[in-house]
């Protein structure tokens, strides 16, 4: 995978939390991930693809988190997670990822987004459809923890 490729993500999801929640991600170490299984309770996962790569972008975060930032943006504070946060991380994905994508137009690479899916539960799982390999960049913030997964061919 292409390491330019990581970069734009990381910033642009602590931008758009930082910006619609008042909330600041402390990054974690990135690593590998050799797993299907995400490392949050609800994940939205959106695909890219250019003349020069395919792939994904997933930001899973866990219940307590995405509680909070739906209360932060939305004024609203559900017990659990329901169809409006599934809906919330939806949409945080679709601005974080159109915020990659400005970024990397940038530095040359054109790429078409997919409509972003959101899975939840516990345990679920993330399925990247291209080959790469999974980075994956966790955050940690008062209220919980986010993970961000990249993968590209």
């Amino acid at each position: 995978m292409n390491v330019e490729f990581v970069n734009p993500f990381l910033s642009s999801l602590m931008n758009v939390l930082q910006t619609m929640a008042q909330l600041e991600l402390k990054p974690g170490k990135p690593k590998l991930k050799q797993d299907n299984i995400a490392r949050g309770d609800v994940s939205g996962l959106i695909g890219m693809v250019s003349s020069e790569a395919k792939g994904s972008f997933s930001i899973s975060f866990e219940e307590s988190l995405a509680l909070e930032i739906m209360k932060r943006m939305l004024g609203e504070a559900p017990a659990t997670i329901d169809n409006e946060v599934s809906d919330m991380v939806g949409e945080i994905t679709n601005m974080v990822t159109g915020g990659a994508k400005r970024l990397l137009a940038e530095k040359g690479y054109d790429f078409n987004m997919a409509t972003p899916v959101v899975v939840s539960g516990k345990a679920h799982t993330i399925s990247h459809k291209s080959e790469g390999k999974k980075v994956l960049m966790p955050f940690t913030t008062d209220f919980g923890n986010a993970t961000l997964e990249i993968c590209f061919d």
